[in-house]
């Protein structure tokens, strides 16, 4: 990685302020806008980052977040392992984003309801248990219900950002999927589609897709923006120099676990991913190094004592950024379809 100073502060900018347009973004972080300009477009040429939208699901029917995680049979290349779920799991619109290496992997997906997300875990586990992809044990599931969870990161990159480039600023972390039920009409499902599925368009470009002026497509973002949908930008791992990616599930011992939002003070720099319910949650966090790794591990271990909190279980997966695969990139479309539309 090769940034210059002001790249880096750019950067961290877009990442930070995915909604802010030059203007906005220099009286943030105290560049020229012409500056600014100059180096969002060379960054955004050279592939250093990635705007996705994200919809607020729990808004738009969905009940849950899930993940799931498991070791494989390592036997089995991960290749031949991709070729058999690719048609028979990944294609199912609630798996948001997957990614594996040769022996373990790990699923993100949202779901209105637990019969949904049920069905594709046991085709998952037939199909694994039926090949010999398990190595030893089933599939684990953690179920967040938005009703009684708090997601406080979500592919929240800018204090990773700022931890790397040596930027001093305070991170707020609140819930990110809060409760605001929300209801679109048919025309405004098709618009709010075209948001998700094109976020770096113009207000132009989504007017002609829509079939609709550019005035109500103005009129519709401002609706849509906020509680129903957010901007998220996500950087390239690999020109950042990340080599490892962590997967934390902990569960607490109920007798000695934290209270409502005491379990923040676990959250640092590194982690991109954090959500949480009464005892237990997943964290997700990248590091440059294992050096780096280790020292978060132990500075989450630490907290928890400190706190007098105790560790039931817990189960640590470390992803090498170089081998992983990303088995289904980031795509929120399918399940807002299936959400919106039934």
């Amino acid at each position: 990685m090769n940034l210059t100073n002001n790249e880096k502060k750019v950067l961290y900018g877009i990442v930070k302020f995915p909604n802010y347009n030059d203007k906005m973004l220099s009286e943030k972080i105290f560049l020229k806008q012409s500056t600014i300009s100059a180096i969002r477009k060379r960054l955004k040429e050279e592939g250093y980052y990635k705007i996705i939208s994200v919809p607020m699901l729990q808004n738009l029917g969905a009940e849950m977040l899930v993940l799931i995680h498991t070791n494989f049979n390592p036997v089995i290349p991960l290749e031949k392992r991709i070729e058999i779920t690719e048609k028979s799991i990944e294609a199912y619109e609630e798996i948001v984003f997957s990614m594996g290496e040769e022996d373990k992997g790990f699923s993100i997906s949202f779901s209105r309801n637990y019969t949904d997300i049920g069905k594709i875990n046991d085709i998952r586990a037939k199909t694994f248990g039926k090949l010999g992809l398990l190595d030893r044990e089933y599939p684990k599931e953690v179920i967040f219900p938005f009703e009684i969870s708090r997601i406080y990161r979500f592919f929240t990159f800018a204090p990773l950002l700022s931890n790397l480039f040596g930027i001093d600023d305070k991170i707020r972390d609140e819930n990110l999927f809060k409760i605001k039920k929300a209801n679109l009409g048919r025309k405004e499902v098709d618009i709010f589609c075209k948001f998700v599925e094109n976020p770096e368009a113009s207000l132009k470009e989504i007017a002609e897709k829509a079939g609709i002026t550019r005035h109500t497509a103005g009129r519709m973002k401002r609706k849509f923006f906020g509680d129903m949908l957010k901007l998220v930008v996500i950087p390239d791992f690999s020109k950042l120099n990340l080599k490892i990616l962590s997967f934390c599930h902990l569960i607490f011992d109920p007798k000695h676990a934290p209270a409502d939002d005491e379990i923040k003070k676990i959250i640092d720099a590194p982690t991109i991913f954090f959500a949480a319910r009464n005892f237990e949650y997943v964290s997700i966090s990248m590091h440059r190094n294992y050096e780096s790794y280790k020292f978060h591990k132990m500075q989450a271990l630490q907290k928890i004592r400190e706190n007098g909190w105790e560790a039931e279980k817990y189960i640590i997966r470390t992803f090498s950024i170089d081998k992983a695969k990303i088995i289904k990139d980031i795509n929120f479309l399918p399940i807002t379809k299936k959400l919106l539309r039934g």
